[in-house]
């Protein structure tokens, strides 16, 4: 069984629970760090977990919105931290408890979770995202990519749980007020996923397997909920009961896949 919560999601900072075994007893694995050790303690809290129950930190790349808080929160509580070499070489705080190093092409296992990285693009070193599996469900995750590859949707195709970027909508993006760089930037191919581009990845996978879709990493600024449900809902063809929205604020509540 694979149990997954987010802790908060947006540009304001991000982390997932991942969990596996009876009660999640035997594998928890927070990927990315991205709020203080003491706002990750209280959204833990809010989710009947405590840090030092945590297994790991695994680190999708180097922006502080997913690794501010995690080389506190690594030493506090005596974490192994897991991340590419070329994300620990840009984080500001690279002084964790214990480093594996992991190479974004080569599955790796953290007590009974496989892990399954896989290379996306985005403005960061070396950034990856991931699957994770416990022999029987497959859970993956891409957020933090600008754009969508043949590679990347072999990695996404026929999950039992998919978490996905719907970052922006392009009218609000390219109406609003962020500088035409910051437009540019995020728009870019090394940028952000929004919401036209999730729905087009959805068309292209196999669904069939899929229990639970949550779009992730929305904007505050450039996106409203309704919005990406929408997008979700075209993409798989189901009505919005089908699908939800992670918040900046809560995250959401636990899933499973059994």
């Amino acid at each position: 069984m694979i149990r997954f919560a987010s802790l908060g999601s947006g540009s304001k900072g991000n982390a997932t629970l991942i969990e596996s075994g009876e009660k999640g007893a035997d594998t928890r694995i927070l990927l990315d760090s991205g709020f203080s050790v003491k706002e990750t303690e209280i959204r833990l809290n809010k989710l009947s977990r405590s840090a030092n129950e945590l297994t790991a930190i695994v680190i999708t790349h180097e922006h502080s919105d997913h690794v501010i808080g995690a080389g506190r929160l690594s030493r506090k509580y005596n974490i192994p931290v897991w991340l590419t070499v070329g994300s620990w070489s840009k984080c500001k705080d690279k002084d964790f408890a214990k480093i594996h190093f992991i190479d974004s092409h080569a599955d790796f296992e953290i007590c009974d979770l496989k892990l399954h990285p896989y290379p996306v693009p985005h403005d960061a070193r070396e950034p990856c995202q991931f699957v994770f599996s416990d022999g029987a469900n497959r859970l993956g995750i891409a957020t933090d990519l600008g754009c969508y590859t043949p590679h990347i949707n072999d990695q996404l195709d026929n999950l039992d749980g998919l978490l996905l970027e719907c970052n922006y909508d392009e009218n609000m993006l390219f109406s609003g007020s962020y500088p035409q760089s910051l437009k540019a930037r995020v728009a870019g191919n090394k940028g952000h996923l929004d919401n036209r581009q999730a729905t087009q990845i959805l068309k292209s996978l196999n669904l069939n397997k899929l229990k639970h879709i949550v779009g992730m990493h929305v904007s505050e600024k450039n996106n409203t909920q309704e919005l990406a449900i929408n997008a979700l809902c075209e993409g798989m063809n189901c009505e919005q009961s089908a699908v939800s929205v992670a918040t900046q604020t809560g995250g959401f509540d636990w899933r499973e896949l059994v």
